[in-house]
């Protein structure tokens, strides 16, 4: 059996991100995902610029793809109070459904082998990693593996992370629609027990992504109940529901999602994307923070790969520079997502930015990132178009 350098388990944005940027600097990769592409996430599908040209660097070209420029923020909440600021930064709006497909397709044309099957189990022997397979009784070896396979998996459980025992009350829903809704603004809509996220992407879609509480989404049947009944109580929200047609067949739901604190490093695999933590969407955007921790990854593998570390000094390093990174942009979120939990405190926070209406771009600024470096191919063993 051929060892090769990284194995990253999971080709979403992280995996694929990792992947893409470690083979154009020489290494062997595969990416083992059990599903095919292209296919729909549960997920906001909004990017902040900050990645934009290190994906450019990567030789994934969004405007081609179809991405919309998106350059304003809407906050709305049930008692009809909207307010609106530039985006400093500005941003894109892509579906996972084209994106991940773009980034595949990219992975591919460099020599990247994708597996599709799923892993069900990673043994650390010293020298290596043991990779094993649903679909496969023969093992894939490595010398390093990344963790990329989302939000919480049947993994998890077999590797014993701690996490996985905790329950959480977060579900996140999401779908499509045709709509008048404009090309150039995310919204923020606020609604009791939750939000949810607008945002043009490609093909003249409109992306309706939300979070909501467990105990709000029980007292109702059905998802159409909880749209009736709890989003629309948001007058932004019941306009768009009543001017737009839905374009999925019926909404992608996803339950238990933890935003609680989790191992960047486990059994020697680096951990990243969501695997590594999930990032309350109020601290910016996830989709982000995962291309940016797959950068912060693949830097430090690509150092110990390249006998510039040793394995303990590159899991160090990956830690704390996620860590550096993202650190204030948690703490922002979750500041901000405590008044959102709260009706009143939101309507009451809500009135104050209402009359100091500059205290957005702040904030905004305070949970979006600043621009990240592109990959510097002149430094790169093999080059390939």
């Amino acid at each position: 059996m051929k060892k090769i350098d990284v194995i990253t388990i999971g080709g979403g944005l992280a995996g694929l991100t990792a992947a893409i940027h470690l083979r154009i600097q020489g290494f062997e990769i595969q990416v083992v995902e059990p599903n095919l592409y292209p296919k729909h996430k549960v997920c906001g599908e909004y990017i902040s610029n900050e990645v934009k040209p290190y994906l450019s660097s990567l030789g994934i070209d969004v405007d081609g793809a179809g991405a919309k420029d998106i350059k304003r923020f809407q906050l709305t909440n049930t008692k009809n109070k909207s307010i609106e600021a530039e985006l400093p930064l500005g941003g894109f709006g892509i579906s996972r459904y084209t994106l991940d497909k773009l980034m595949a397709d990219r992975a591919i044309e460099l020599g990247v082998e994708i597996i599709q099957d799923k892993v069900t189990n990673v043994t650390y022997g010293g020298n290596g990693f043991k990779v094993e397979l649903k679909k496969s009784s023969s093992p894939l070896i490595s010398t390093l593996v990344v963790g990329a396979y989302g939000k919480r998996s049947t993994l998890d459980k077999n590797l014993g992370r701690r996490f996985i025992k905790e329950r959480t009350p977060w579900i996140g829903v999401k779908s499509h629609y045709e709509s008048t809704f404009p090309e150039d603004l995310v919204s923020l809509n606020h609604f009791e027990g939750g939000y949810c996220g607008l945002s043009n992407v490609e093909n003249q879609r409109v992306n309706a992504c939300y979070l909501i509480h467990q105990s709000t989404f029980q007292k109702y049947r059905n998802i159409e109940d909880v749209q009736n009944n709890v989003l629309s109580a948001n007058p932004f929200m019941a306009e768009f529901y009543a001017s737009s047609k839905m374009l999925f067949n019926k909404p992608l739901s996803i339950s238990q999602i933890y935003f609680g604190k989790r191992d960047l490093v486990y059994n020697h695999i680096l951990m990243i994307g969501d695997t590594g933590g999930m990032i309350h969407p109020l601290a910016g955007n996830g989709m982000a923070i995962a291309i940016h921790s797959a950068k912060l990854a693949s830097e430090s593998v690509s150092l110990f790969l390249e006998g510039k570390m040793s394995k303990g000094e590159m899991e160090h390093r990956y830690a704390i520079e996620r860590k550096k990174a993202f650190a204030k942009r948690i703490r922002a979120g979750k500041y901000i997502q405590s008044l959102f939990e709260k009706q009143k405190l939101s309507h009451q926070a809500m009135q104050l930015v209402h009359y100091v209406p500059f205290i957005i771009p702040s904030i905004i600024r305070l949970t979006h990132g600043k621009p990240i470096s592109t990959l510097d191919k002149s430094k790169n063993c093999c080059i390939i178009a």
